[in-house]
């Protein structure tokens, strides 16, 4: 049975070093010095995030921000270390068969869920049959297990997926939230499984213990933990007693509660405060980049005016992105120059500098594609209707002052090319019925996958359960396919140029701005704060200890 043998590193930022990070989270951090000391036990924790989960059932994941409480309470089969490869965790190891048709993965025997039951294969099959049951995951079933035909259970420190086609992001799926293992009674007992809650328990190192919406969430620790992966940095239960996060959504809000003490770390801290913390020597700023794909938006091509090539690139002309960026983040954002992050192996740099800000080509393709009028308030016009463009932002998913920054943008296209950026901020609700009445031009997103093929799948192809471009490309779609397939890194990397190529150079579907980031901001007297290995994102709090 193969195990990855790769060395690791976890990434912490200890008191006692400064962090170092990887290639996967290369912003320079600041450095951190010795309050903290050894790692204590004992004592609560109170974490202030930007994001308040839409779920608390890890099946349902879709919000980068709220992955740092999934890792709490619930775990994968396998971890990813911090050069990209994968760990065992809830597995001892797995093989894959010489046609990539099949995956074995052995299972640990000392694992209980939280409620008492079993960790055995049977669970894990259960998990499997809930994810493709109708109505329940249909993202996760159409994308990440389109290729699952079953889950054989061996015995029960075994299991073996049969798949329909090779599939080197099954693996990926098996490290993700996604992935999670929930309690066998969960599944079949929880008064609300799909938004998770107290009800809905994992194997994780703490165990969530009360939630009240829209101020926080409490986990507790679980003292039967013993069996973190071999880069956990640590092994037992987890150090804190109880963690409470509380969810504090403007910027503001959260940084005067670390300053003032009534919090002891925060998630999510803009530009505008980071001189805040970084004038305090009681505190500690450290950021790192996200793995996946860059925040960008997505031009529906499903009608006009975006179902024009040339107003396509004409918008993309008329945004200067430098311009914006430095207005809202001052010199912070990484700006992003093709849909994957830069920290992917699958990034092509060779889209850096490409496809910039040229007001003279904007206006000169809208000439072009007819849209040559203009009216009162010098918006462009054509056969009488403004050229007018709509961006529905939804509330949960808004991070990083991403309305402030389509403000902006509305703004420079505008300004350079008379082009009528609509921007709305709404409700889960009447965002999705916005998008399922086709009534948007621009839809914004990024992801953090681990590997950005997962993210392009969901965003690009023509089934993709988030291809809000609406773009169908039988060609683009078998390209994607193949990067699925492949299980060379080097023929990897060149199909997911060749798709960077057709999404970028020759289709004009994405306007990449910037890659997204995480920043935390911790009392020095805190050890163990850290980011996930590859994704780059908050780690959970089983690291974290509190000096005495």
């Amino acid at each position: 049975m193969r195990r990855t043998r790769r060395p690791f590193r976890r990434l912490l930022l200890t008191t006692t070093a400064v962090l170092a990070l990887t290639a996967c989270a290369p912003v320079e951090p600041v450095p951190i010095s010795g309050e903290a000391g050894r790692p204590v036990t004992g004592g609560t924790l109170t974490w202030a995030v930007e994001t308040e989960p839409i779920t608390f059932n890890p099946h349902q994941y879709a919000q980068a921000k709220a992955r740092l409480l999934v890792w709490n309470s619930f775990e994968a089969l396998l971890t990813h270390d911090d050069k990209g490869g994968y760990l065992p965790w809830l597995a001892t190891g797995w093989q894959a068969s010489a046609d990539g048709m099949t995956y074995t993965v052995k299972l640990r025997t000392d694992v209980t869920f939280h409620d008492g039951e079993r960790f055995d294969a049977a669970a894990v099959k259960a998990n499997f049959d809930q994810l493709l049951a109708p109505s329940y995951a249909p993202t996760v079933a159409a994308v990440q297990l389109k290729n699952l035909k079953s889950v054989e259970v061996v015995d029960p420190a075994t299991v073996r997926l049969h798949l329909t086609a090779p599939d080197v992001l099954i693996l990926d799926f098996l490290s993700s939230p996604q992935g999670a293992q929930v309690s066998p009674k969960s599944l079949r007992q929880a008064a609300n499984l799909k938004a998770g809650g107290v009800d809905v328990v994992g194997t994780g190192p703490f165990i969530l213990s009360a939630y009240t919406p829209g101020q926080q969430v409490v986990y507790r620790r679980n003292p039967a933990y013993q069996w973190a992966p071999a880069n956990a940095g640590h092994t037992g239960p987890a150090y804190l007693d109880e963690v409470v996060y509380r969810f504090l959504k403007e910027s503001s809000v959260r940084v005067g509660a670390l300053t003032s003490g009534q919090v002891q770390l925060i998630e999510g801290v803009p530009a505008t405060d980071q001189e805040l913390i970084t004038a305090s020597p009681q505190l500690a700023l450290h950021r790192s980049l996200n793995s996946g794909s860059a925040y960008s938006y997505y031009l529906n091509v499903g009608h006009a005016p975006f179902d024009d090539l040339r107003v396509r690139q004409a918008f993309r002309h008329a945004v200067d992105v430098d311009a914006v960026l430095q207005a809202v983040y001052r010199g912070t954002a990484t700006r992003a120059w093709s849909v994957v992050g830069p920290t992917s192996p699958l990034y092509d740099k060779g889209y850096e500098g490409r496809f910039g800000f040229d007001a003279a080509k904007a206006n000169q393709l809208l000439d072009e594609a007819g849209w040559t009028a203009r009216d009162g308030e010098g918006f462009r016009t054509k056969d009488g209707r403004r050229l007018t463009v709509r961006l529905v932002q939804s509330a949960p998913y808004v991070r990083d002052r991403r309305d402030i920054l389509a403000q902006a943008v509305q703004a420079a296209v505008k300004q350079s090319a008379g082009i009528d950026l609509k921007v709305s901020v709404v409700d889960q609700g009447t965002a999705l019925q916005a998008i399922a009445d086709n009534q948007y031009e621009v839809f914004d997103n990024s992801r953090a996958d681990t590997d950005a093929g997962a993210a392009l799948n969901l965003l690009l192809a023509s089934t993709g359960a988030i291809n809000r471009t609406n773009h169908r490309d039988p060609a683009l779609d078998a390209l994607l396919a193949k990067g699925q397939a492949t299980g060379d890194q080097a023929e990897r990397v060149k199909v997911y140029h060749e798709i960077q190529r057709v999404v970028l150079a020759d289709q004009a579907l994405v306007v990449p701005l910037y890659a997204p980031a995480d920043q935390i901001a911790a009392s020095r007297a805190l050890g163990g704060v850290g980011f996930e290995p590859t994704a780059g994102v908050p780690a959970g709090a089983y690291g974290v200890w509190i000096a005495k």
